[in-house]
């Protein structure tokens, strides 16, 4: 790829999130100024001190409008992106680049979505025309082909597999359960998980994110301001974004147990970020759970696991919270909830807790024994039509 990143050019000094829920008492405007608030106060600064800001939200407003309306931003820019479930890692991408570029010296990135209170269960957007090859399924649907898929691939039996999508389940509700801020704040028992009623092909409630509210937002510098501002600021190391030819539901050679995008985003954000080990170098993960098989996949195409071997890893316990290598620490989208714009956001903040050693019960080992640098992926669409983003951030420059 043509990517030469902007390795620790810039810096993220502040960082907030709201809970994650239905917030049937709250609207998108209360949500965008409660994070926002949040991250100016964390970051030691005032509204009037940002330049400019990026918002990501798929269905909750149209233009900037939807954001300097209940901040009362003063004629000032702000950039509206949309780019799938990725929504909320797209606005991060854009305001790191554009104080990169030196257009700017404070900005801010915040992503909302409010899925609640609008008479349907999820994001309900208008589809665009099409030449009518596009499946013409629902997510749980499509998600659940890469389940069967993968069992069938690398030879692993129907019952075991189900052990490991309700263990993935069980994991990301354990580590919930430590996140006053998560949606669902309950450990849940193996067996209830494994007797869930099926949504789609061998998927449970249980196997799928919630649908939810909220939102988060990051106060970005340049990297050399940074401590202006705080002792403990996060570098960027690196920012990758992909976009597929969305082919793979009328190609006979996609099999369903890979997302291509993810594997070029990473070895993207891999490069940028002079990382040739991810699983032994990383302190951490936050991924796109969105269905348990995707988290499944997601270890192979990131390169925490050889090709077939994630299932074991995952029974083992190696992406546990005490484990080699926590993924979702906070929960995940499985447990902390899926407001399409702030998710990618979401991640960041939990990488932001972590690194900082803010995480309290759920505060992982990793970072005790050394580890600096965390990752963040997200993916919007679906198996084989998707985007792809991921982000490498640390505590210290290289």
């Amino acid at each position: 790829m043509a990517s030469h990143g902007i390795r620790d050019k810039v810096a993220i000094i502040g960082m907030g999130c709201t809970n994650f829920g239905e917030h049937w008492d709250k609207s998108t405007d209360d949500m965008l100024i409660e994070s926002s608030d949040a991250a100016l106060k964390n970051a030691g600064v005032n509204l009037d001190d940002i330049d400019a800001f990026w918002l990501g939200t798929m269905g909750s407003g149209l233009s900037g409008l939807t954001l300097s309306r209940p901040l009362k931003i003063q004629h000032k820019p702000v950039t509206h992106v949309e780019n799938y479930c990725a929504t909320g890692s797209e606005a991060f991408r854009n305001a790191c680049y554009a104080v990169a570029s030196g257009a700017y010296d404070v900005v801010m990135a915040i992503g909302v979505e409010k899925l609640k209170d609008s008479g349907y269960s999820g994001l309900v957007v208008s589809a665009p025309a099409d030449d009518g090859t596009k499946a013409t399924v629902t997510a749980p649907a499509s998600f659940s082909l890469l389940a069967p898929a993968y069992a069938k691939k690398y030879g692993v039996d129907e019952s075991e597999l189900k052990q490991v999508l309700t263990r993935i389940a069980w994991k990301n509700h354990r580590n919930g359960a430590l996140n006053p801020r998560a949606q669902f704040k309950k450990e849940v028992p193996m067996e209830t998980i494994a007797c869930s009623p099926l949504v789609a092909g061998p998927l449970g409630i249980f196997d799928c994110s919630g649908v939810s509210d909220g939102s988060a937002a990051a106060i970005i510098v340049r990297a050399e301001d940074a401590h202006k501002y705080t002792d403990r600021p996060l570098y960027v190391k690196a920012l990758s974004f992909v976009a597929g030819p969305a082919a793979g539901p009328i190609d006979p050679a996609y099999d369903y147990t890979t997302f291509d995008e993810v594997v070029h985003s990473a070895d993207d954000a891999y490069s940028q970020a002079g990382i040739t080990d991810p699983r032994a170098e990383l302190a951490m993960a936050e991924v796109h759970d969105c269905f348990t098989p995707t988290e499944l996949v997601l270890m192979e195409d990131l390169g925490f696991a050889e090709r077939g071997t994630a299932w074991k890893e995952v029974l083992s316990g190696t992406y546990d919270l005490d484990g080699e290598l926590p993924v979702n620490p906070d929960g995940g989208l499985k447990s902390f909830g899926h407001p399409i714009g702030a998710s990618g956001l979401r991640m960041l903040f939990e990488c932001w807790t972590q690194l900082r050693g803010e995480a309290g019960a759920r505060q992982i080992k990793s970072i005790a024994d050394g580890k600096t640098r965390a990752l963040t992926h997200n993916l919007g669409g679906a198996p084989g039509a998707c985007v792809s983003f991921v982000s490498v951030v640390g505590t210290e420059l290289d």
